[in-house]
């Protein structure tokens, strides 16, 4: 029960309606027990009795006893489904809302499908356990203990022979609970495997076309396909060894009442109607106690799936507002890193190391390197995805704590190195970052980033829908979508990460022309592996293995003879051969 006490707080704001359900199924459990006495009285009193007048009045009894069982029945169905449909909506929010607050850290270690397979098929088990499972655990509770009182009513020693076999019943429940419980939880994590490998397929299906891996795609599908079937047969031979049992140990019960009972009306010591009462009851009690074995089921795959849903609730945000001061407002950008170190996680090399620099508002600068030499660090660092080791990171002279998450990254447009856009229109791609963007500040920025030519070419042109992550769009066009959203959003530090990457050299010249008016009065940096992305950088940084081996302009660091200028020699290596006089004669 820990995991749904710990869950109370989604479901417990809608008690009304539980309780209305309770006590819609109070009066159904009610009316199923008064049925069995109706049953002897006319077995009794009018059969055997002779009191045949009694007839329309018991028929009609029985009319009206059915009819508030059934509208009682429906109050508990429909009042028990809103109960559980209101209250996963509520965890299916916060789970989701957690996602958004999560660090990138999280996510490094985190699978997509595994996390789809948590907000759909978690959720809707917590849902079915909180519309059906918890009522059914009352209603056996009721049930039991009104069709035992009844039954002591008429027949203790009767009573005592029927429920005599029952500690063996419930002992079997619980070694079920102990057996399934972990069945299912398995269930749930080969269940989680296979949506990830389905979702990594579909994302990768050009790489996995082009390389011709479908068949070795297949196979691994198949072997989580297989490995997700066999737990499922693990769970179903678990079921169906237990529950023959448990219908095995309630016809004993049976088997008993109707032996004993025999013999109590044959020696007058118990009434025909009453042993058919008794029947009854014992059959309206012993279907909830041989059911407990499916509440059992269900009340293991909730405790399974809440469990894997408190992993992402209990995950610590780490990158919280706490401590924050400035809410909203417009930054002006001067940037300063002091001695900041990056360690991804423990036991790995520091991806940054005592890193220092300024960049005062209106400047350039260029971030180059090698693969892995602490460019994309810096940018992450300063937006706040990860928090340094050591060292800090001030924006016009205060902390990054200081600013609010919402305010310090709405100040800052990042060209991410691999453009992602969403399922939508080009318009509301542009304007993302800014929803309240007129349709003139939207062209504007399409044009500013070489974008508004080729959407203007296209059928519907800015209201072109996507299709997911741009399909549709070459790289260059998506790139190029990509750093107009980052324009439109005005910010006051504008982050380059390899932008032009995807685009010609002609392409690339007549946006960097373009972001030349952009990037006045901004603090920008430029992230890039091409020398001409960073050339005019008021100060290029060159890092490597996580620190900064060299800074400088582009004609300083040429004349160091460094390792820029090893990176511009083997950049124009071919362009001086090139110019060779034997090669172009």
């Amino acid at each position: 029960m820990e995991s749904l006490k710990k869950l109370k707080s989604f479901y417990w704001p809608y008690k009304k309606l539980f309780i209305l359900s309770l006590v819609s199924m109070l009066l159904m459990t009610a009316i199923t027990v008064i049925y069995p006495i109706m049953l002897q009285m006319t077995i009794d009193e009018v059969i055997i009795g002779g009191q045949y007048q009694l007839i329309m009045w018991i028929s009609l009894g029985f009319i009206v006893v059915m009819t508030v069982k059934g509208a009682a029945t429906f109050f508990h169905q429909y009042l028990g489904d809103m109960f559980g449909i209101h209250s996963v909506y509520s965890l299916r929010k916060e789970l989701y809302a957690k996602l958004q607050r999560l660090p990138f850290k999280y996510y490094d270690s985190a699978k997509t499908g595994d996390l789809m397979s948590r907000l759909t098929a978690d959720v809707e088990g917590i849902r079915f356990f909180l519309s059906f499972g918890f009522a059914e655990v009352v209603r056996f509770v009721l049930l039991v203990t009104l069709s035992l009182s009844v039954m002591f009513s008429y027949s203790v020693p009767l009573t005592l022979v029927t429920i005599a076999s029952l500690p063996f019943l419930g002992a079997a429940v619980y070694r079920f609970d102990k057996k399934v419980h972990p069945a299912f939880r398995k269930i749930r994590k080969s269940f989680a495997r296979l949506n990830t490998k389905v979702q990594e397929n579909i994302s990768g299906m050009n790489t996995v076309k082009s390389l011709s891996k479908e068949n070795f795609e297949i196979q691994n599908f198949t072997h989580s396909n297989v490995h997700f079937r066999t737990k499922n047969l693990n769970a179903s031979y678990i079921m169906s060894k237990f529950f023959p049992l448990m219908e095995f140990i309630g016809n004993i019960c049976l088997v008993a009442l109707l032996s004993y009972g025999g013999w109590l009306v044959i020696q007058n010591r118990l009434n025909p109607g009453e042993l058919v009462a008794f029947f009854s009851l014992v059959n309206y009690m012993m279907w909830p106690i041989m059911n407990l074995g499916y509440v059992i089921n269900l009340f293991s795959q909730a405790k399974a799936s809440g469990e894997r849903l408190l992993d992402i609730l209990d995950a610590d945000e780490q990158i919280t507002d706490r401590g924050c001061r400035a809410e909203s407002g417009r930054l002006n950008g001067d940037v300063v890193f002091n001695n900041v170190s990056l360690q991804y996680t423990k036991g790995n090399a520091e991806a940054l190391h005592e890193v220092s620099f300024q960049a005062p508002r209106g400047k350039t600068i260029g971030l180059i390197g090698a693969t892995g030499s602490g460019k994309s660090s810096i940018i992450q660092l300063l937006s706040r995805f990860y928090e340094p080791t050591s060292g800090n990171i001030t924006i016009d002279g205060k902390p990054l704590s200081r600013y609010s998450l919402k305010m310090l990254r709405s100040n800052i447009g990042i060209v991410p190195q691999e453009s992602f856009l969403f399922s939508s229109t080009i318009e509301s791609n542009i304007s993302y970052g800014k929803p309240d963007a007129s349709m003139d500040d939207i062209m504007e920025s399409a044009k500013r980033a070489q974008a508004h030519d080729f959407i203007m070419e296209l059928p519907d042109q800015y209201e072109t829908m996507l299709g997911e992550r741009g399909l549709g769009l070459s790289g260059g066009q998506k790139q190029r979508i990509a750093i107009a959203r980052a324009i439109c959003l005005n910010p006051s530090i504008l982050i380059l990460d390899d932008s032009t990457s995807a685009v010609d050299m002609e392409t690339e010249h007549r946006i960097q022309l373009a972001l030349q008016e952009v990037m006045r009065d901004r603090t920008t940096f430029i992230i890039a592996h091409r020398i001409s992305s960073v050339k005019h950088a008021d100060e290029i940084l060159v890092l490597d293995s996580g620190m900064i081996k060299e800074r400088g302009t582009h004609e300083e660091l040429i004349e160091k003879n460094g390792l820029y200028k090893r990176i511009f020699d083997l950049q124009y290596k071919d362009q001086k051969i090139l110019n060779e006089p034997h090669f172009a004669g």
